[in-house]
Order: C-alpha cells, then structure tokens, then sequence
C-alpha cells in the first residue's frame, strides 16, 4: 500500500497527473489557501484521487460559522478569485445550513462549501478519505470502473456503492 497522502494541504498537486497539476496552478496562483486559511480550507472531491472526468469540479470545502457568513463573504469576495455575480445559496445538509457558491476560474468548474464544523470532520473529506483508502486497496481495475461510472453521469459515491454493494453509499462509506 502506497503512502497516506495529506489531503489537508495540496502540495501534493505538484506531482499529480495533468489535471491535477492545472489544478494546483490555478489554487496557487490566486493563493485560495494562504487567502482563506483561518477557515482551512481542503481540496475535496475527484481530482484529488485522480477519478474525476471532464467537467468535474473542484471542491473547496471551508469551516464556516454561518453566524459570520457575512466575513467569509467578505474574505471570498476580498481574495479577488470570485465573481462577483456568483450564487450564493444555504442549503441544509444533515440538518445543518451551509453555504455553497458556484463559478467558474480558468475554466476549472468550482464549487465552495461552507459548514460549521471542522473541514477534517466533513462528509465531503471523509468521503474521499475513504474512496482513496479502496481505491488503494482494490487497485487500478476498480478505479477505471469507477470512472466509467461516472462518465455516465453517476455521482462518485453511488458508483462506490454500486461496486461495492453498499445500500447507502453516502452513510456506509463513512464506516470504511
């Protein structure tokens, strides 16, 4: 089994595959992380364990107390990579109300998620946590079939869940 990747920074892009290299640029050169850091932001979602296809996003996920939605407004608007035309909607999840804004930066679909709680404890980074760990262990076959999965517009968790059986891919994929 090969090295635990810290998914908490994104140096890790530098190395990665052709998109993944686009994609640290592109964070890098609008410095996201050093901008936006006291809300610790990660780099969730497909790129980067390497099963996204095209027009997959990326998925920044920050610690956001919605009592001071408007300072992370703010601190987004002030770190100058968002559009000002951007939607901003509040969407409850597991009870909770985050905060999603979605745009598009040098052709990079981009999707930001705020939540109240630590951007380690999220569904999004334990999810994909927890697809690194399988993908790992059940090597490169596996993960071209995720990936023909998804080309066929299934969502990645479901498409884990149909190959490993999971009844409720989005909750049994936080016990792996």
């Amino acid at each position: 089994m090969s090295q635990m990747i810290d998914f908490t920074k994104i140096d890790y892009l530098k190395n990665g595959n052709e998109r993944q290299r686009r994609a640290y640029e592109v964070l890098a050169k609008h410095r996201i992380f050093d901008k936006l850091k006291a809300y610790s932001p990660i780099l969730a979602g497909t790129i980067p364990i390497e099963i996204d296809v095209e027009g997959s996003d990326l998925d920044l996920i920050f610690e956001v107390d919605l009592k001071f939605e408007e300072d992370f407004l703010d601190d987004l608007m002030f770190s100058r990579f968002i559009p000002y035309d951007v939607d901003v909607e509040n969407p409850i999840v597991n009870g909770e109300k985050c905060i999603t804004l979605n745009f598009v930066l040098e052709g990079f679909p981009i999707e930001i998620f705020g939540q109240n709680k630590p951007t380690i404890q999220q569904n999004a980074y334990l999810h994909m946590i927890a697809e690194y760990k399988i993908l790992q262990d059940k090597g490169e076959e596996f993960k071209q079939k995720i990936i023909e999965l998804k080309k066929q517009g299934i969502k990645t968790e479901p498409a884990f869940g149909m190959l490993l059986g999971l009844e409720n891919p989005y909750e049994d994929l936080l016990k792996f």
